[in-house]
């Protein structure tokens, strides 16, 4: 039997697919399908998970939506990250890490346990996101970030929240790496 990794609001699997194409059984939980705040205890035993909340009222980036979306809008921010946090107090995995870029995470969950630019991770640009958890620190393989903070370039779309949010995959590689 495979070991069992939950990919919260995963999106398209990107942050889990060397865990995918490793043989694991990889759960990916995001909307629009599935709804991680709906996700009842699991029967079988997960062995890790990774949390990627949606950031958009959670960012620093995202603040000057902040109070236009108002209290409502942050609650419902907050309730997603507890419901994959409650998953973590449930399932007792051998690692988790929940990720979010710079922003109103710090003041709800402390301090994280590290942060990273892609560019530590071998893709040329920066996007400082905050990780808490408990795993293995990936090592690092840093590269100059030639195409600076190019999250900020891409144009207004339906799509680029999606673009925004994927994980830069050398981070994902080296935290498989570390996080078997």
């Amino acid at each position: 039997m495979s070991k069992v990794i939950y990919d919260l609001c995963g999106a398209k699997g990107n942050w889990s697919k060397d865990y995918s194409e490793n043989g694991y059984d990889v759960r990916i939980i995001t909307l629009p399908e599935y709804d991680v705040r709906l996700l009842c205890p699991p029967d079988e035993d997960v062995y890790g998970i990774l949390a990627a909340p949606p950031c958009t009222l959670l960012a620093g980036s995202g603040a000057r939506w902040w109070k236009k979306a108002g209290l409502s809008a942050l609650f419902e921010a907050l309730a997603i990250v507890d419901a994959c946090l409650r998953m973590v107090a449930i399932c007792h995995p051998k690692f988790w890490c929940l990720e979010n870029p710079v922003g109103r995470l710090i003041h709800y969950l402390g301090k994280p346990k590290m942060y990273f630019n892609p560019c530590d991770y071998g893709d040329p640009y920066t996007k400082k996101t905050c990780l808490w958890g408990d795993f293995n620190i990936p090592k690092k393989n840093p590269v100059e970030p030639i195409e600076g903070s190019k999250i900020h370039l891409y144009s207004p779309s339906k799509n680029r929240s999606v673009l925004r949010s994927i994980t830069p995959p050398g981070f994902a590689k080296a935290f498989f790496e570390v996080n078997k």
